[in-house]
């Protein structure tokens, strides 16, 4: 019997072997559904701006929404929109829907619900429903699992395409915590202190301006964790930093459930 080739032929089975399970937890990781999910959840995620004809260009987008609730409601960040009072119309205040891969609609909205603590607001859309995204319990998330998350970077400059990145849940933090000395202390650091340092996801994704409002979700599942907040939660946590360090944070979904919940009781 030739050992030396049982030998080899030993070894290169267990690399095969070895190889092989790589791969089974690399597409573990990063979620064998994924691709299916982003096509399912595109139609419910939405472009945020404002509409005026006779500037060009006539739409000048803000930031990412998507679908809650019946489907006639959209979630985004509070400071992607300018300041209105709750339930006012705004006639200029738009959603922009992608019909298909060239058509898009605009949708009037009205403002029915902010949070500014958690830097949320609720519209409400004219036309049919959209589909609806499923809200997770935060609560259940764990530092080490994987999320992707799906918006508008860098808004309609590259074209008005949903973009999704992956990026795994580093910390669970604090929005702000204590200075180190009064130096850099700052009024909005001060306010939110008062308030309540409620946690915030920390990701290793990368997200752009235009992100705000996307909606983080589970690659397989597409039930949603958290929402994408890249101003907020940055100015509070990133103060003292002289560059940007491109880290991603989230408010978490327990926060987003908690005021749908308050803007259903009557």
């Amino acid at each position: 019997m030739d050992f030396a080739r049982v030998a080899f032929g030993v070894k290169s089975f267990f690399l095969y072997l070895f190889l092989f399970q790589g791969f089974i937890f690399a597409g573990s990781l990063w979620g064998d559904e994924l691709p299916r999910t982003i096509e399912r959840l595109k139609p419910s995620i939405v472009g945020i701006g404002t509409y005026q004809k006779t500037r060009s260009p006539a739409v000048n987008f803000l930031g990412t929404g998507f679908a809650v609730g019946d489907g006639t409601l959209v979630i985004t960040n509070a400071h992607v929109i300018p300041d209105g009072g709750e339930g006012s119309k705004v006639e200029a205040l738009v959603v922009i829907v992608a019909k298909n891969e060239t058509e898009t609609e605009l949708r009037i909205t009205t403002r029915v619900g902010l949070d500014r603590e958690h830097d949320l607001l609720l519209l409400k859309i004219s036309g049919p429903p959209l589909t609806a995204m499923e809200i997770g319990d935060s609560g259940t998330a764990r530092e080490g699992q994987v999320f992707a998350f799906t918006g508008f970077p860098i808004g309609m400059i590259l074209g008005f395409h949903p973009v999704t990145h992956r990026g795994m849940l580093s910390s669970i933090t604090p929005i702000v915590l204590p200075a180190a000395n009064s130096r850099r202390l700052d009024s909005q650091s001060i306010l939110q202190l008062k308030k309540s340092a409620f946690p915030v996801f920390q990701l290793d994704g990368t997200a752009y301006p235009g992100n705000s409002g996307s909606p983080l979700y589970d690659p397989d599942t597409g039930i949603v964790y958290g929402i994408i907040n890249m101003v907020l939660i940055k100015g509070l946590k990133e103060s003292a930093l002289a560059q940007p360090s491109g880290i991603t944070y989230a408010i978490p979904s327990s926060y987003l459930r908690d005021f749908l919940q308050k803007k259903k009781e009557p």
